[in-house]
């Protein structure tokens, strides 16, 4: 079970990531900087009063998640592009996650498709329901439209400074899964694609996340985890790290298993990608959505 104080947190966190998510999509417009998007949305959620999940993430077209800016990012929104925005804050380690697309062409079908999903699901959830069950309710959502779910991207349970835990939520239907549970909270997240319905990775990676405590004596190295222990473990941005030689930090870190890199997400070429994320509490009855 859920305190009331826990729950209040969870609440307010949810409020914000809300709140910062809709202003941050209305800023996506053709010729706007990526950059500047991500900056200001960032900026937003710490001026409401939270703090950062993860970096913001704004991944384009085929790409699905983990795309964010890169320092000094010179990329613009162009005509036709699908843009999924995915913020993360809290409140004192109480997450909300939330993720909308803006559809800067004529895919309103895709967009539909992700989010119709994500309210199914919704609708579903009280105790003694499987997540099996909700991964079958997103995936005839997406299906009946043409498209399909993305089969290797899933929604997570979320807990105190913990961002991927259990329960999985999947996003095709499977036998069983987990049951739910009073007081459990979780992102359910549909993925719909024009494309194989996988995510592979590409070479690029802007978000890290420290996973072991070990010591190193590099300086650049040092820096990153003074920044990963001021995050609380939490995913960063290669493009928060101060100072030089970043590259070499990380790459020295990745190496000895300190920190987990996390490449953007991608299906084919030429396809495209939506997604729709909210996150809830189970109820004794259903849910509350904290993210509306």
């Amino acid at each position: 079970m859920m305190d009331d104080e826990t729950f209040a947190m969870y609440r307010e966190a949810g409020v914000i990531a809300a709140k910062v998510l809709r202003r941050g999509a209305e800023m996506v417009k053709e010729g706007v900087s990526i950059l500047e998007v991500v900056e200001a949305t960032e900026a937003m959620a710490v001026d409401e009063g939270a703090m950062l999940a993860f970096p913001l993430n704004v991944s384009l077209n085929e790409d699905a998640a983990h795309d964010t800016a890169t320092p000094g990012d010179e990329r613009t929104f162009s005509p036709g592009d699908l843009v999924k925005i995915d913020l993360g804050v809290h409140i004192d380690g109480y997450i909300a996650d939330t993720a909308r697309t803006v559809d800067l062409g004529s895919n309103g079908l895709l967009v539909e498709a992700s989010r119709s999903a994500l309210e199914a699901a919704i609708a579903l959830v009280r105790p003694g329901v499987t997540t099996g069950e909700l991964g079958a309710a997103v995936q005839q959502e997406i299906e009946q439209r043409g498209y399909r779910p993305v089969a290797n991207l899933t929604g997570h349970g979320l807990h105190r400074y913990d961002l991927h835990g259990p329960p999985t939520i999947p996003n095709i239907g499977i036998s069983g899964g987990a049951t739910l549970e009073e007081g459990m909270a979780f992102a359910i997240e549909p993925f719909a694609t024009t494309g194989s319905g996988r995510v592979s990775e590409r070479s690029r990676t802007e978000i890290y996340q420290q996973i072991a405590q070990k010591p190193t004596r590099l300086p650049s190295a040092r820096r990153i985890l003074e920044l990963s222990r001021k995050s609380h473990g939490l995913p960063f941005a290669r493009r928060w790290v101060g100072g030089d030689k970043v590259e070499i930090g990380l790459n020295t870190l990745v190496r000895s298993k300190i920190l987990h890199p996390f490449p953007v997400l991608h299906d084919v070429s030429g396809s495209l990608v939506s997604q729709a994320e909210h996150t809830m509490i189970v109820t004794e009855d259903g849910c509350v959505v904290t993210t509306r």
